[in-house]
Order: C-alpha cells, then structure tokens, then sequence
C-alpha cells in the first residue's frame, strides 16, 4: 500500500473531476489517496482530507499545470518524494502526463522502475534556499525550484540593491528588481526578463535584473556553490516573491541570501524527456 498525495488545481473542474476518480483507481488497488486540509474542499474530496505531513506520501500525483507543480512542491519542503505531473490546461514545462495517459502512467510506476528499458526513472531538479537576514539575524527561510525575486513595492520606482557573490561586492543595481533562479526557473520569470534558458540538467544560479537603469543589464550564470546576498541599500520598500508567492518586505538593510539547495525536487519521468522539444512547442518553433 502506497500513501498517495493528490495536488489539483482548485479552479479547472476538469483537474477536480479527475481527482476524484484516480482517488477511486487508487482506492480499489488498496493505495491510500489523501489531500491537504486546504485543497479537500475545494475539489470536493473532505473526506481524503488529512492533516498528515505531505513528506509522508510515497507518490505525489499533481493534477494542473506548473504551478500545481510548483505547489506540490512547495508542499513537500524538500521531502524526496517522486511526483508525477498531469498536464490539465496549457502546455507547460514540467508536466508531462496527459490526462488519459494517467492510470497508464500510475501502472507503470506502482510495477516498479525499470521493469522493461525507459520505463520510467525519476529526474531530479535542483532547488534554491532563500534565507532572509535583519541585522545579520535570518529571520526567514524559504525554497524554491523555479526562483526568488526581489522587486519594488511601489509602480513607477526602481529599487537600490547590492549583490555579494560568496561574500565579496559585486555591484549595486538600480533597477526594478532581481531575479536568482535555478534552471528549471530559466523559463519562466527570468526568461521574460531577457535571461538566459538553461538546460535543467545544469545546476548553476542565474542571476537576472529585472528592467535595470544603468549600462551593465546582463545576466550572470554561476557555479551552484556560489552564494548570492541582495542587500536593500535604498529607503525604498521592496517585496521578496518565492516561485511567483509573495513570501515578506524587506527594508533597507534587509539581506537575502540563496544557495543551492541539497534538497531537489523528483519528477517521475517515462521514457525519455527531451528539454529543447518541450522549449520548441512552447515556442512555436519550425524545423528550419
């Protein structure tokens, strides 16, 4: 018996509907479906409601797009718990599984990996910890698989902000924001903000600035034991957002630190899964 968590996006019916009959398959093969307290309501499923720890779970199956896996992740704080993703809507970056692919996909992971070649393994994705500090005190600590920003809080200001690489000043920024993201986060924030796409099977932290006022306007890519701090050294209020959340504000004085994470987030992946096509559909891309 396998204690399976199901993540569903609370506003697509057809992700709610789909939950409740993989909650059944799972229930009749002797598995044990559960949700959070916060999602049993509003996908109908209160009697899977559990107050259980996420981490508990054997298998995450989440039912949406990539932000309810960005949520599911979030859920697990870094617990290695496998997930596999349903794509319910758009076409997304993380997701794989297409809705009628599903219980197909759950056979073949409850029959064990490997039983036949590239039946299914599970691909780690590197995460970023976010550890916020107040006269060199943290006070806060987050993780994130796609990125942490730090931006204004006010429409119409740039913010003033120093960046440390492994401690050492590297400049100060006046620009709308910051971006630190992971691969896997090079496609999404940090790509509208003309940063670089990066392969997830890298580990490096980028480093992007969001609408910077000054010449220097690129993006750093670098090694994954580096650490970057950004200080607040305006007296402008700026907002730190953890994988699109807000999470605090921070004032002048306020530091964030990001460093790799030794926990990574573990997708279930059948057969193999080609980064630069998933990029090409995305993108509309022709063959020449």
């Amino acid at each position: 018996m396998t204690a399976v968590l199901l993540v569903a996006h609370h506003e697509r019916p057809e992700a709610a509907e789909l939950a409740a009959a993989v909650a059944r398959w799972l229930s009749d093969r002797g598995h044990q479906p559960f949700v959070t307290p916060g999602d049993a309501a509003p996908l109908g499923l209160e009697a899977l409601g559990a107050d259980d720890a996420p981490g508990r779970a054997g298998l995450v199956v989440s039912l949406g797009g990539d932000g309810t896996m960005l949520r599911a992740v979030q859920l697990l704080d870094g617990a290695p718990v496998p997930i596999i993703g349903v794509n319910v809507g758009l076409l997304g970056y993380l997701a794989e599984v297409e809705p009628d692919g599903l219980v197909p996909a759950l056979e073949r992971f409850f029959a064990g990996p490997h039983e036949a070649p590239g039946d299914w393994e599970v691909e780690e994705r590197m995460m970023v910890d976010v550890a916020v500090q107040r006269a060199g005190v943290a006070v806060e600590s987050f993780r994130a698989l796609n990125e942490g920003v730090v931006e204004k809080h006010e429409s119409g200001h740039t913010v003033r902000l120093l960046v440390r690489i492994d401690g050492a000043p590297f400049t100060s920024y006046a620009a709308d924001g910051l971006i630190v993201a992971t691969p896997t986060g090079s496609t999404a924030y940090s790509l509208s903000a003309r940063g670089p796409v990066v392969s997830p099977r890298h580990r490096a932290l980028l480093l992007t600035p969001v609408s910077p006022h000054m010449l220097f306007d690129r993006s750093l890519v670098l090694d994954p034991e580096e650490s970057v701090e950004i200080e607040v050294i305006g007296h402008r209020r700026v907002n730190l957002s953890v994988d699109g959340q807000r999470a605090t504000s921070l004032g002048e004085g306020d530091v964030v630190r990001f460093t790799a994470s030794p926990a990574t987030a573990q997708f279930v992946r059948f057969g193999r899964r080609r980064f630069h096509q998933i990029l090409k559909a995305k993108f509309g891309l022709s063959d020449r």
